[in-house]
């Protein structure tokens, strides 16, 4: 890979925000497409699936199921791939695996071959895929991160939209078999968004100075520490909570409508609505994310929309109508989707970028048993009382009670210390609280005068003093001057 490291970029080497990074950019937008649209997309298959094996709905939904349990529990296994082989080798990798899936499934002759096949191979694959392509876009943006994830995140609705009647036409023409092969073909375009990850360069001088501090620790695989960091704990109970309920009302409110006494077309109808919105929710999010002021706030921003989430279901839950139902999508998709754009940029904006890594693995664990756990029990409860209305009550509830741990957890336990800080002439950004973490090339003062308070979030390391007015007098590699250690993430 030429003379650039692999994957662990020092904090001293400045995101572009822009250039290749809008490749990275692409490429995560493709990624994240496959990774949350392809389990909802091969549904479509379910009906010719269990006329060929025989089979129940229940039997053919865990199919959904182990791709979603595989996409968010092998988080730490990724984290470990990542920090050992680099984020382009673990994606090209994972590109075979999701293809491979999908091939070896067209030739099953069981609901369990199935399973094994597109469940945990093509899971496993997107999986391997997914994550590491967060982790590049959260290398390559800083200043236009929260666009940048915005932006990404869109690619769940666009191509939930095209996958879905793809498959269907896939089905008409070719049957599950051939449509199974072909999206395994298609599945490849994961190895080329793989590709375009290209690593960081980093100056030589940076480069021969962790060379030597190489030589005295050795780098973890998985970092548990990030659990001393309150703000990460915090997030990680809300995201837990959050994912309960969040994607119940999506898998119901077709069959709510139809229960309603509305035709199978007009309720599909539904869902497209509500990826419409969702579509243009995400960057939206994004660019309101990354104002000025809202930014350094941008944890209480999710927590809004959570609770967004919550009263659009809770209200919801009173349709009684078609039209009342489209209404509740409309707010829903909004609300979705700014949970969708924001996420990520949240965690990433609580751990930095040298810990997030770790930090996505392990939050997508604990999250794989709520994901496991939300959609089963929604069913019972309706199986139970065979009325929507408590379902989506229950989800609401999650997802409000999420937005209520998040933002109260933040105000009390989470201290704020309002600084400004010039990025250069004429620009500047504040950042109103540490959450935002600093660069290892951080003033000795600022380290001192947080080094005493519990309450501030521990730095990844301190740095000494000589090294940082070295490092500020060092010119760029394009013959600038650092204006601001911080912005050089």
């Amino acid at each position: 890979m030429g003379g650039a490291v692999v994957d662990d970029e020092a904090p001293t080497v400045k995101a572009p925000d822009g250039g290749w990074g809008w490749a990275v950019l692409a490429g995560c937008f493709v990624i994240t497409g496959f990774s949350y649209a392809f389990p909802k997309a091969v549904s479509v298959f379910f009906k010719e699936l269990i006329r060929e094996f025989g089979v129940g709905y229940s039997d053919t939904a865990w199919i959904s199921s182990i791709l979603l349990a595989m996409l968010y529990g092998t988080g730490p296994l990724c984290s470990v791939m990542v920090n050992r082989f680099g984020c382009r080798p673990v994606m090209m990798v994972g590109g075979l695996f999701a293809s491979l899936g999908m091939i070896l499934a067209s030739f099953s002759t069981s609901i369990i071959h199935i399973y094994l096949s597109t469940g945990v191979v093509t899971g496993l694959g997107l999986a391997l895929n997914f994550q590491p392509s967060l982790i590049m876009l959260n290398r390559y943006f800083s200043l236009k991160r929260p666009l940048a994830n915005g932006l990404s995140a869109a690619g769940s609705p666009v191509f939930l939209c095209c996958l879905s009647p793809l498959g269907q036409l896939l089905q008409d023409y070719y049957g599950w078999r051939g449509g199974f092969l072909i999206l395994g073909g298609l599945l490849l375009n994961c190895c080329v968004c793989g590709a375009l990850m290209k690593p960081l360069p980093i100056p030589k001088t940076v480069e021969q100075q962790h060379d030597q501090q190489d030589k005295k620790k050795t780098k973890k695989l998985l970092d548990f520490s990030v659990f001393k960091d309150r703000g990460f704990v915090i997030y990680t109970l809300a995201a837990s909570i959050m994912v309960l309920g969040l994607f119940v009302p999506p898998v119901f409110v077709v069959s709510y409508a139809k229960e309603l006494g509305n035709e199978d077309t007009k309720s599909a109808l539904l869902l497209t609505t509500l990826g419409f919105i969702d579509i243009f929710a995400r960057p939206t999010c994004g660019v309101i994310a990354g104002l000025t002021w809202v930014r350094p706030r941008c944890v209480y921003l999710f927590s809004f929309a959570m609770l967004f989430n919550g009263i659009a279901d809770l209200v919801g839950s009173q349709s009684k109508d078609y039209v009342s139902l489209v209404i509740f999508c409309i707010f829903f998709g909004i609300s979705y989707g700014m949970v969708g754009a924001l996420q990520f940029e949240v965690l990433m904006a609580i751990v930095g970028t040298e810990k997030f890594s770790s930090a996505i693995g392990l939050v997508l664990l604990v999250e794989a048993i709520a994901v496991l756990v939300g959609p089963p029990s929604a069913g019972r409860l309706l199986d139970a009382t065979k009325n929507y209305m408590y379902v989506f009550l229950l989800a609401g509830s999650e997802v409000l009670l999420s937005g209520v741990v998040l933002a109260t957890c933040n105000f009390l336990f989470i201290k704020t210390e309002p600084c400004e800080l010039t990025l250069s002439p004429g620009e500047s950004v504040t950042l109103a609280d540490d959450r935002m973490k600093q660069s290892s090339s951080m003033p000795q003062k600022v380290i001192s005068e947080n080094k005493n308070d519990n309450n501030v979030r521990p730095k990844s390391e301190a740095v000494d003093s000589q090294e940082v007015e070295r490092f500020l007098k060092e010119p760029e590699a394009n013959g600038d001057m650092a204006a601001c250690p911080e912005t050089c993430l």
